[in-house]
């Protein structure tokens, strides 16, 4: 299954902070893959859901800095 995300989520990853697009569901065998538009470069790459973490939202008054 495929969600795209329809609202801003910045997220952390190994290669800085992105922007969150969409998320695809292997089921319960496999990890939750984040596509992410990294945005530094402008790269868009694939995580698994245990390399990223959520950011900022502003919505929420939650903001992490990129560790």
């Amino acid at each position: 299954m495929i969600h795209e995300i329809k609202q801003l989520m910045y997220v952390n990853t190994t290669h800085g902070l992105g922007i969150a697009l969409f998320l695809i569901d292997y089921g319960v065998q496999a990890n939750t893959i984040w596509v992410v538009a990294n945005e530094k470069d402008g790269i868009i790459r694939h995580y698994d859901s245990n390399q990223i973490t959520l950011s900022i939202n502003s919505t929420i008054d939650f903001n992490v800095q990129n560790k």
